[in-house]
């Protein structure tokens, strides 16, 4: 997959999101220590308003900061309306507050707070598929970027009707609803936007090439049949539909899988450096997350799917974003601030930028808080788990730090 630098946005403007999203992990992590793990649902405020912090201010900010680079470089088109950013971590950032506040303490807020995602989300979307329609032709992790920000608008529709509920203002089924608005929004957003940006970072990182696309082509297919049965499933309500949903996306994932082995094993750099080790462990972290949810599926216990998605978050997500991280922060300060010094002075390489030190502290502490923190879930240890939880703000805290060392890098 070729890129071009020439239509990359200043990096003034994706840095907030970056520097928000670390703060909003951290925040979230923080979150954690008004959780009672011996006494845990998914349903529970506390419980949603950690995941509604955690997603919308880690993940979709990080998110939307990485699109905002990634977009117009790998299309080779400049952005629509670039100065569109500027505006949306400020209301995503109010959004997510609201929200986070309002699942625990006032519910007549959430849908105060999710009208503000909505327009911080609404105006991403604009932004994205006015810059996607000045080109030609998609290719296709074009298709897969396309694709996932449709599923977004209908999550977010969802989101809308299920806040108007939760705070009291209108009558829906909310428990029939999250799975639509969990399907589109993380698996649907989150997930294909994973997937297909991953096809554009992982062989250029690890300098892989001359690898078969089928697998993850026919993932993402498995991955949109699962969202019209689970779309079907809501109107109809017929448990097969709702079988046929979770079946797709177990195969969804398995190709996906399979498709960044087959990355692994063409990669021509070999070198084992904190990328690497934060990339492989989110995805044995993955692995072991489609397992446990099998395994609720099967046995229908509420901890099998606190752990699944314990583990798909802090597991998974988590590292696979900050490990990215690592990469593209000093890329894009090197672009910017020293590509123009070549040959004239001596200039960093990629690999100085990297606290080296700070970063493999961030990842140790990260793998043993989660590990400490999931046996705690399982066994419903509070003790055990505020330590985990403990290491986790640690290793928080040095990602923290390690983002302002690559930004202000000189």
């Amino acid at each position: 997959m070729a890129v071009s630098t020439d239509f990359a946005p200043p990096f003034r403007l994706i840095a907030p999101y970056f520097i928000f999203g670390i703060l909003f992990y951290i925040g979230s992590i923080l979150y954690l220590f008004e959780i009672n793990v011996s006494n845990l649902s998914h349903f529970f405020p506390n419980t949603l308003s950690f995941i509604h912090i955690f997603l919308l201010g880690f993940v979709m900010m990080i998110i939307f900061g990485a699109m905002a680079q990634l977009v117009p470089v790998v299309l080779e088109v400049g952005h629509f309306a670039i100065d569109l950013y500027y505006i949306i971590y400020p209301l995503l950032t109010i959004g997510t507050l609201l929200m986070g506040y309002g699942f625990v303490s006032s519910p007549i807020l959430l849908p105060f707070g999710g009208l503000i995602v909505l327009i911080a989300m609404g105006i991403f979307l604009f932004e994205t598929l006015m810059t996607i329609q000045k080109v030609k032709k998609l290719n296709f992790v074009m298709k897969t970027v396309l694709i996932a920000n449709i599923f977004l608008f209908c999550g977010l529709i969802f989101g809308i009707i299920m806040a108007l509920g939760y705070g009291g203002i209108i009558v829906v089924n909310i428990e029939k609803y999250l799975i639509f608005h969990l399907f589109l929004t993380f698996f649907g957003y989150v997930g294909v936007t994973i997937m297909g940006m991953s096809l554009v970072l992982l062989p250029m990182f690890w300098l892989s090439h001359g690898f078969s696309w089928k697998s993850i082509e026919y993932s993402l297919y498995s991955f949109i049949l699962s969202v019209i049965a689970i779309t079907l499933y809501i109107i109809f309500s017929s448990n097969l539909l709702l079988f046929i949903g979770y079946a797709l996306i177990i195969i969804s994932v398995v190709l996906y899988l399979n498709q960044i082995l087959i990355i692994y094993k063409t990669r021509v750099r070999k070198e084992n450096d904190i990328y690497f080790k934060s990339i492989f462990f989110s995805y044995i972290s993955l692995f072991i997350a489609l397992l446990l949810g099998i395994s609720f599926l099967i046995l229908q216990n509420e901890k099998l799917l606190l752990l699944f998605g314990w583990i798909l978050l802090f597991g998974y997500i988590g590292n696979i974003i900050t490990g990215h991280l690592y990469k593209i922060v000093p890329f894009l300060v090197w672009y910017q601030r020293f590509s123009p010094l070549i040959g004239k002075q001596k200039v960093p390489m990629l690999a100085d930028m990297v606290p080296k030190l700070g970063a493999t502290y961030q990842f140790y502490f990260t793998v043993f808080g989660l590990l400490l923190s999931s046996f705690a879930i399982g066994f419903g240890n509070n003790e055990l788990f505020y330590t985990g939880v403990s290491f986790l703000l640690i290793g928080g805290v040095f990602m923290f730090k390690n983002l302002l060392f690559m930004i202000n890098f000189k």
